[in-house]
């Protein structure tokens, strides 16, 4: 019971390292998730082939608060349901429980939160020179992979495998506003070693932008003018072939890089969270929600100014 919320809540900096939020934010999350919450426990007492009646049953064995910190915690440090399960003291059982009922409440809450950039509101910042081919709005995207297990499956093996990471993995797209570094988009999780331009094909990103919005992207992601519907894309300048690379370009690289650097912040900012990071435990089963969720709360440290 070294982690249940009374404790940690007398806390503050401990609490911050625990969960990546600030109490008053953890507090405004609470609040969210109570709306959820009721309806969701309502949903599961009632579900088909349910046997006892409404009301029968042990009651939790947590209280809310409590369980949404044991999934953020989860989320957080990935620890085995068996280690959370002590430091909550209730079963490892119960902790994995805990966590099939909370997460889908995040994962909603984090994709309730991902609002495109809107083309209306006067908060445009004026770009440098050099990359007036570039739109005054734009999401940045990119990708990251994470090390899943080995499918028993030998086709399905080498679907996962990625030669560059040498490695079985699940690969996610992330869009990012450029100008507040909110995450705006989350893509479905695929094989690994599919190529970043295809994945935002299937994604059907584009087709969710507003007018007058533009994606920029790395190298990774020559082309996507092609995929714009208006072809308001771009891309760093690739080095001629057998040439040197011009100064101009040099300098227009530089300071599109300076532009797109945020979304690197962003998915670093997720990655924070283990349950991105370490090898995946749960055979790829909920990813996108897992990462809907952390993109959520990545959003709520984002909005709050947090470094965490």
């Amino acid at each position: 019971m070294i982690c249940r919320y009374s404790n940690l809540k007398t806390r503050a900096k401990l609490f911050l390292v625990m969960t990546g939020l600030q109490l008053q934010e953890f507090e405004i999350l609470l609040e969210d998730v109570s709306k959820e919450y009721g309806a969701m426990r309502g949903k599961r007492l009632k579900k088909e082939g349910r046997q006892r009646a409404v009301g029968g049953g042990m009651e939790p064995c947590l209280q809310m608060q409590d369980q949404v910190l044991l999934t953020i915690m989860w989320l957080r440090h990935y620890p085995i349901h068996e280690v959370l399960g002590y430091l909550f003291g209730v079963s490892d059982t119960t902790s994995g429980r805990v966590t099939n009922w909370i997460l889908p409440i995040l994962e909603k809450l984090g994709r309730d939160q991902m609002k495109m950039p809107d083309p209306g509101r006067k908060r445009r910042k004026k770009l440098h020179e050099l990359l007036s081919e570039i739109p005054d709005l734009s999401i940045a995207i990119d990708t990251f992979e994470q090390r899943i297990e080995r499918a028993k499956d030998h086709k399905q093996a080498v679907a996962h495998y990625s030669g560059k990471k040498k490695q079985h993995t699940l690969k996610t797209q992330v869009a990012i506003d450029v100008e507040t570094g909110e995450i705006v988009d989350v893509s479905e999780s695929k094989p690994g070693p599919q190529a970043d331009i295809k994945v935002l094909e299937e994604s059907g990103l584009m087709n969710k932008l507003a007018t007058g919005v533009g994606v920029i992207g790395d190298l990774a992601y020559i082309g996507i003018t092609d995929l714009h519907p208006e072809g308001n894309a771009a891309t760093p300048r690739r080095k001629p072939r057998g040439k040197e690379r011009p100064p101009e370009d040099i300098a227009f690289n530089r300071e599109f890089a300076r532009r797109r650097v945020v979304a690197e912040h962003s998915i670093g900012r997720m990655r924070r969270y283990q349950a991105l990071t370490q090898m995946d435990r749960n055979h790829c089963k909920n990813h996108a929600s897992r990462t809907c969720a952390v993109a959520g709360l990545a959003n709520r440290q984002i909005r709050a100014g947090l470094r965490y």
